[in-house]
């Protein structure tokens, strides 16, 4: 089976290439690790790098090791929601040929905002752990039912396929603002949800998150090679032994799993799973397994570092990662869409 590269193989801008991806995945995983470090040093209590570095070494006083150790669950989600969306864009650009494709255009935030009213107003759920078993089936079947209206006719469509993600979404939120406009508790309950925030959460919901998120993973590490025969097309990729039909939906599926157990944990988060694709793209080049390498290490560090800004630019008081992401994703778009323009 031929191999699809973005450069001819074998030859020296291969292994310039090559080289030139190794030295970006040493400044993603450094970048990483300074967002993770970060993260457990910054909070509403003043900590310093020397207080972490005795906490790591079990030297640390109670008090600052409580205060430190605090911040490991959200650090944990925020690696693990960070991962699943950037690879679920990834995924979702890549199967749709879409560079604008984020993993709300399935309809599965408005899914798990729906599922997530219902649950509050009409069976008294309350708690993040509970929200994110009530969250992720209803994730999950938003993005199924997306997925059946687009593959409807005689052949799939991913315009139809678009059209079926906005069209539920229109409808779940309008039923989401009819629930919450006659419920006010219900309404104080899912306003905290809805903005996206890693706070608040316990490992518990790490655990709960992990086995999606590891399925997902694994899909998608197994289709990294089939969609790079995809991008040249459904023809071509059928000639190199890739089953289009197959790719898109197996893709898609991955995609699904990854962003609905990413937006249950820790709500819907945006701009994250569409502008990390377009920075891995610039480095790496159009070789998908690469993408879906470097979406793992990037996505973890965007969503990190947004988190400690929202810390520290409002301390003692604290502005969401939703809102922090808003801000960074909103020039990603238009920085998106005015290449779009200028490759058009």
């Amino acid at each position: 089976m031929t191999t699809v590269t973005d450069a001819p193989p074998g030859g020296a801008s291969h292994k310039g290439g090559t080289a030139r991806r190794v030295s970006f995945l040493f400044i993603g995983l450094g970048v990483l690790a300074l967002a993770l470090f970060a993260s457990v040093m910054f909070g509403s209590r003043t900590t310093s790098f020397g207080d972490v570095v005795d906490v790591l070494s079990g030297t640390a006083d109670a008090q600052t090791t409580t205060i430190i150790e605090s911040r490991y669950p959200r650090t944990a989600l925020g690696v693990l929601a960070g991962l699943c969306l950037a690879v679920a864009g990834t995924l979702m650009q890549g199967v749709s040929r879409n560079p604008l494709a984020d993993p709300g255009l399935l309809g599965i935030n408005a899914g798990a905002s729906a599922s997530i009213v219902t649950a509050t107003a009409f069976l008294g759920v309350t708690g993040s752990t509970a929200t994110m078993w009530w969250a992720l089936p209803g994730a999950l079947l938003a993005g199924v039912l997306v997925q059946v209206i687009g593959a409807a006719g005689a052949s799939r469509s991913q315009v139809r396929l678009v059209l079926a993600g906005a069209v539920l979404s229109a409808v779940l939120m309008a039923y989401i603002q009819a629930v919450t406009l006659s419920e006010p508790q219900v309404f104080d309950s899912y306003r905290y949800w809805v903005v996206g925030a890693l706070g608040g959460r316990d490992f518990d919901v790490f655990l709960a998150m992990l086995p999606f998120a590891a399925a997902g993973l694994v899909i998608a590490a197994v289709l990294g090679h089939s969609l790079n025969a995809l991008a040249l097309g459904d023809a071509t990729a059928a000639a190199l032994g890739a089953h289009p039909w197959l790719v898109r939906t197996s893709g898609l599926f991955a995609a699904t799993l990854l962003s609905a157990a990413a937006t249950a944990a820790v709500g819907p988060i945006a701009f994250v799973g569409l502008a990390v694709p377009h920075v891995v793209r610039a480095v790496v080049g159009v070789d998908f397994r690469w993408q879906i390498g470097f979406s793992i290490i990037l996505g973890p560090a965007l969503l990190l570092a947004a988190d400690v800004v929202g810390r520290v630019v409002m301390r003692p008081q604290e502005l969401m990662v939703g809102v922090v992401t808003a801000f960074i994703g909103a020039p990603a778009l238009l920085i998106a869409v005015r290449r779009m323009r200028g490759n058009a």
